[in-house]
């Protein structure tokens, strides 16, 4: 079965708008994009009053979403914002509406 271009719209508004509907995601996104896009996990959770393991289940989502992704280098795990996945997918849910 083949998805249309529709559908995978919808795929891509649902999982998105899904990793923005909390509150510590969004600021983690904020946070990324105001230190250049790129920190450590370790930078990042010491941003936040979360403990490691809710941290890393919302950089998964994040992830999953596409919305950022992780590079592996040594033993850091470096987490890289990806604004164009953001900015295509929300730009294009507010198209609909013009």
């Amino acid at each position: 079965m083949t998805i249309s271009r529709a559908e995978k719209d919808l795929e891509d508004f649902e999982v998105v708008f899904a990793a923005l509907s909390h509150e510590a995601r969004r600021k983690v996104l904020v946070v990324l994009l105001g230190r250049g896009g790129q920190m450590t996990a370790g930078q990042i959770v010491e941003r936040f009053n979360c403990s490691w393991p809710t941290m890393t289940r919302h950089l998964g989502i994040l992830e999953k979403a596409g919305l950022i992704s992780v590079e592996k280098v040594g033993r850091e795990r470096h987490y890289i914002l990806n604004n164009e996945r953001l900015q295509r997918v929300v730009g294009d849910w507010l198209n609909f509406f013009k």
